[in-house]
C-alpha cells in the first residue's frame, strides 16, 4: 500500500510561503553602491599587472572605514574585513594599506582590516576550510577578500566544471552560513573576449557563480572597470587611474564626454548640483524643494533632466551626484 505522505518516513525539506519571507530592506541592497551587492559573492578579474590587488585593497578599506570607495561610491554596510593575499607578504600588504589609508585620510591604527597570517591556504582542503570558517567566526567580517584563486587551490583543474564548482560551492556555503560578502580575485584569459563575463580563465562556472563581477582592462595608461550584477542594474564602465601622490591609490577619471553632459544654462539645475556637491550626501526631493523654495513640479523636472544627462542618480537615501 502506498505511503500516505510523498516522503514516507523521511523528514521533508523545510519550506516557507514566499509572502512569509521578510523582504530585503532597500538600504541593505548594497555593500558598496553600484560596485558590490550586500552579502554577495563574486570575482575581481583582469590580466596580470592591471591593479587588481590595489582595487581589492581599496574596496576593503572602504568597507572597513565606511568611506566611499574610490572616493565616489558610498559604502552602505561598513564593518571589519578579512583579507588573504597569497602573492604578497604581510609587510607588502601593510605597505599597500598604509598608502591607501594615507590617501584616504584614515588612521591605519583604527583600520578594521585583518590579514590571514598563513603562508598557504587551500580552499580545496577540508581542514583549511574549517580554519577559514573559524577565522570568519572570530572577526565577523562584512567582506572576505581572497587573492588570487590560482594560489588558493592545489591540483584542481581550472577548466574542470566539477573541480571549480566544488570549491566555489564551499565558498557559497560560507557566505550563507556566515553572512559575509566574498570577493575572489581571478586571472583573465590571455585571448580577449567581447564580454568580460567570458574573459575569466577556466570554467564558465566562475562567472555563473557570481552575484557581482568586476573586470579590469588596461589600454596604455588607462584602466577601465566593468561591473556586472546578477540582481541589480550595472553602472556604465568606470575609468580609473593609478595616482602616485601622496601614495599609490586608484581614483576615478572624469572623461571629457561626461563633463560635456553637465548642463550649464539652467539656474535650477545648477543650484541642485551645487546643493548636492556642497552637502556631499544624498537629498530627497522634499529636502531639495525646501532648500530651494521651488515648486515640486519644477524640482522634479530639473532632477529628471539631470538624471538623463548622467549628472545625478536616485538612491534609496535620495538624490546624489554621479
Amino acid at each position: 500500500m502506498p505511503s500516505s505522505t510523498p516522503t514516507g518516513s523521511r523528514k521533508p525539506l523545510p519550506i516557507r510561503r514566499v509572502a512569509d519571507v521578510d523582504p530585503q530592506p532597500p538600504d541593505a541592497t548594497w555593500l558598496i553602491e553600484d560596485i558590490w551587492l550586500a552579502g554577495g559573492v563574486g570575482l575581481l578579474g583582469g590580466q596580470a599587472k592591471v591593479c587588481k590587488t590595489y582595487l581589492a585593497a581599496e574596496l576593503a578599506l572602504a568597507v572597513a572605514t565606511g568611506k566611499p570607495a574610490l572616493g565616489r561610491y558610498p559604502t552602505h554596510l561598513p564593518g571589519p574585513v578579512l583579507f588573504y593575499g597569497a602573492e604578497d607578504s604581510l609587510a607588502a600588504l601593510r605597505s599597500r594599506f598604509d598608502g591607501l589609508a594615507k590617501s584616504r585620510g584614515c588612521d591605519i591604527q583604527k583600520l578594521s582590516v585583518y590579514l590571514i597570517d598563513v603562508p598557504v591556504l587551500r580552499l580545496d582542503l577540508p581542514e583549511d576550510l574549517k580554519r577559514l570558517r573559524a577565522a570568519i567566526e572570530q572577526c565577523k567580517p562584512r567582506l572576505l577578500v581572497l587573492d588570487p584563486f590560482v594560489r588558493l587551490v592545489g591540483r584542481i583543474d581550472e577548466n574542470s566544471a566539477s573541480d571549480v564548482s566544488a570549491v566555489l560551492g564551499s565558498l557559497r556555503a560560507i557566505q550563507r552560513d556566515c553572512d559575509v560578502a566574498i570577493l575572489l580575485v581571478h586571472h583573465a584569459r590571455k585571448s580577449p573576449a567581447a564580454n568580460p563575463n567570458q574573459a575569466y580563465r577556466g570554467s564558465s562556472d566562475f562567472a555563473a557563480w557570481s552575484d557581482s563581477n568586476l573586470f579590469l582592462m588596461r589600454k596604455g595608461d588607462n584602466l577601465t572597470l566593468t561591473v556586472e550584477h546578477r540582481s541589480a542594474r550595472s553602472p556604465e564602465p568606470i575609468q580609473l587611474k593609478l595616482e602616485q601622490e601622496p601614495a599609490p591609490h586608484l581614483t576615478t577619471s572624469a572623461s571629457e564626454s561626461s563633463k560635456a553632459k553637465q548642463p550649464e544654462g539652467n539656474p535650477l539645475e545648477n543650484e541642485i548640483r551645487r546643493q548636492l556637491e556642497k552637502a556631499n550626501r544624498p537629498f530627497t526631493t522634499v529636502e531639495l524643494r525646501e532648500r530651494l523654495r521651488r515648486r515640486k513640479t519644477d524640482v522634479v523636472e530639473a532632477l529628471d533632466t539631470l538624471k538623463a544627462a548622467g549628472v545625478v542618480r536616485r538612491t534609496p537615501k535620495g538624490w546624489r551626484l554621479i
